[in-house]
């Protein structure tokens, strides 16, 4: 079970959002290089990165903090980020710069065909970023509720070669309310990619039920607002989850 702190980043510093909302961001941390080696010293494998200002405007805003992080991980970890990832050019300058993934969110809804492109051009290197309330998919932000099943989405996504899922139920994200396992299970059993489970992580309680799905597909979470306000510790639910799945060092 990969355990995977987020750093949002908004006008360059280090926020946590309750459900998406820009106006209603708490500030962690001014210096998101230093967060970043932060969890990297806690035993991090992953980091997950998600240009908040670059979601609205459409194209990247927060590089310097962005290359600020990639110098402190010196490739010690792979880094993901999504946030206004709009088209090939901007996922190739992400790439040559040391990102490993990119996530893809409302323009793989929206524009399946530059998801498709994608997938293509940088095999491997492609995650989708499935929001959903009750089933059924959001896009802009979690401004907009559309037709599409998640499920059906994500199996045609599957299909053009995305590397993974990540799943975001919105009616938990950032409220520590706990994950919805079942909604996550059954995506899960809907594809064959590895899904990767997002917010409402909340304590050690939430990394069991998740690391007793594991062999579902259920193969991480993003770990936000419960690791920034302390309801739960990185390093000891890394430990726990690795202890769970018979991992060791």
């Amino acid at each position: 079970m990969l355990l995977i702190p987020a750093i949002d980043l908004k006008d360059g510093q280090c926020v946590r959002l309750r459900q998406g909302d820009l106006a209603d961001a708490t500030i962690f941390s001014e210096d998101p290089a230093a967060m970043a080696t932060e969890w990297l010293d806690q035993g991090a494998r992953r980091l997950h990165l998600v240009d908040l200002n670059g979601a609205v405007a459409g194209t990247p805003k927060n590089l310097t903090a962005i290359k600020s992080i990639l110098r402190a991980m010196d490739d010690e970890i792979p880094v993901q980020i999504g946030g206004g990832i709009r088209d090939l050019n901007t996922i190739e300058s992400y790439l040559d710069i040391g990102i490993s993934y990119v996530i893809i969110g409302t323009a793989a809804v929206k524009d399946p065909g530059f998801l498709r492109d994608a997938c293509s051009a940088f095999p491997g290197s492609i995650i989708v970023g499935l929001d959903a309330r009750d089933g059924k998919v959001a896009t802009d932000g979690w401004s907009k509720l559309t037709r599409h099943d998640v499920y059906d989405i994500a199996r045609k996504f599957e299909d053009y070669g995305c590397e993974a899922i990540i799943y975001t139920d919105i009616g938990r994200d950032g409220m520590l309310s706990g994950v919805n396992i079942d909604a996550t299970v059954k995506l899960a059993q809907a594809v064959s990619i590895p899904i990767i489970a997002s917010g409402g992580v909340t304590d050690l309680r939430d990394i069991e039920a998740l690391c007793a799905v594991e062999e579902e597909g259920v193969q991480g979470a993003i770990l936000g607002r419960s690791i920034y306000e302390g309801t739960l510790d990185f390093a000891e639910a890394q430990a726990l989850a690795d202890e769970l799945n018979g991992e060791t060092e």
